[in-house]
Parts: structure tokens; sequence; C-alpha cells
């Protein structure tokens, strides 16, 4: 089962956990009143797996890649790293198919809630949320990318607040209060 929790604010490398003492561990029910949701699934059988085709199909997420996160792998992997906070204006799915890596995403008091990744997990940030993305110290993460439609890969660094996906956000949060 995924693990969340909120991160301390020690300074430091963002690949490493950033747990505090005593830890603030988040649930999944907590992550969904964020609009974050989480399936774990079968990341070995990914090319004929039953239940992320009906995933697919139920949520229209109707194209997919797969993208590797290592310095071998990523061509100029140093300025493609994920970890300046941004938002989009379209849901990001991602489903980690090998290594791990950490999904920052801000809650309701704009205080970070780290998502370990790893291998299997699958998670859907809704469009408008403030969020980051690092490898955690293994540095590797290969990963399926999702999207309902033709992707679009614009990431918008905060503030972003004017956008009209921020705004329903937003709008959602209080309605879930």
């Amino acid at each position: 089962m995924v693990q969340a929790w909120y991160m301390d604010d020690a300074p430091g490398d963002p690949r490493q956990p950033h747990r505090p003492d005593p830890g603030r561990p988040v649930g999944l029910e907590q992550l969904r009143r964020l609009g974050v949701l989480y399936w774990k699934l079968d990341a070995d059988k990914y090319e004929n797996d039953p239940e992320l085709e009906k995933i697919r199909r139920e949520r229209n997420y109707s194209w997919m890649d797969i993208i590797t996160i290592c310095k071998d792998k990523l061509p100029n992997y140093e300025e493609k790293m994920f970890y300046e906070e941004h938002l989009h204006l379209d849901d990001e799915i991602r489903y980690i198919l090998d290594g791990s890596g950490y999904f920052d995403v801000r809650d309701k008091e704009d205080q970070w809630i780290r998502i370990f990744m790893e291998k299997g997990d699958m998670v859907t940030l809704p469009a408008g949320i403030y969020h980051r993305f690092t490898v955690d110290e293994k540095n590797y993460t290969k990963a399926m990318r999702l999207f309902v439609g033709e992707p679009v890969w614009t990431a918008y660094n905060r503030p972003a607040d004017h956008f009209e996906a921020r705004g329903q956000y937003v709008k959602f949060l209080a309605q879930t209060a």
C-alpha cells in the first residue's frame, strides 16, 4: 500500500525521504480529499493487465508512453528533473513500472505531503494541484505516463493561480472541507 506523510522542513537533498520524527502519516482517504487517486497494480504484466485496461477505459486514458528517469537513459537528465513546484491544466497520471520516487503535493493548508511511489503504484494528480516529483536516492524510475487525449507536457511554475484549472481545483477543495 502507498506510503505518504507530511514532509519535514529540513534543507538538503530532495531525494531523501524527509520524514519527520515523530512521523505524520497521511492515509488514502486524506489523499482522496485532495483529489489524488491511487491504485496498486501488477507492473510485471502492464502490457496485458485487464485491471489497467479497465482503469484506462473508465477514465478515458487513451494515450500513453513510457519514460525512464535516470542519468543513463534521459537526455539532459539534470535539466529535466521535475522538482520545481508546478501545476498542469490536465490531470497527471503516472504508473511506476520499476524503480521509485516521490510525488509531493500541497494540502489545503499549503503544507507538503510526500507520496512514496514504487513499482506497481499508479497515481492521478488532479489538474490545478501544486506538486513536484523527484527520484529517490536510487536515482531510477521507469514510469508509464497516461493522458486523456493528446499529451500536453506544459508545467506552469508557481505562482499559477490565474489558470482556470487552478480555480476549479480550489473550488473542489472548498467543497471537500
